[in-house]
């Protein structure tokens, strides 16, 4: 039996990530993830830090993501995220240095520090980590 398929559209606000015909996408949301099949009801919501699962075959491929508008119409998905990178994209020395910055940021205490600021670069950088090392 032939899988039904939907149109995706990935997007940062630099470039396009992906476009193309699907099987499903999975992706963050805010309390769990969430996947989408073909036919699935409309709906808008945000998603969160984490990754983005795409699948047109057997072998899902995965993006990093931090977050961003999710929509589902009957056309299709649209996914406008903050940012996103696909697993052969991340540079791990980088995001290992940026989640040391992270943790000396938040050690520190230094009122001048944006708490939320470092723990949301320090979510960013250990999940490029994570995604990387699938």
């Amino acid at each position: 039996m032939l899988e039904k398929r939907f149109h995706v559209e990935i997007r940062t606000p630099q470039r396009l990530i992906y476009e193309g015909e699907v099987l499903s996408v999975r992706a963050p949301g805010i309390l769990s993830s969430f996947e989408i099949l073909a036919g699935h009801i409309p709906f808008l919501t945000v998603f969160d830090i984490g990754e983005i699962r795409i699948r047109e075959s057997d072998t899902p491929q995965s993006i990093a993501t931090s977050g961003g508008v999710f929509e589902v119409l009957r056309t299709g998905v649209t996914v406008l995220a903050d940012t996103a990178e696909w697993t052969y994209e991340l540079d791990v020395e980088r995001a290992e240095a940026a989640r040391q910055r992270a943790i000396e940021r938040l050690a520190s205490r230094d009122s001048e520090i944006d708490q939320m600021r470092a723990e949301a670069a320090l979510a960013r950088a250990a999940n490029r980590i994570k995604i990387a090392s699938q």
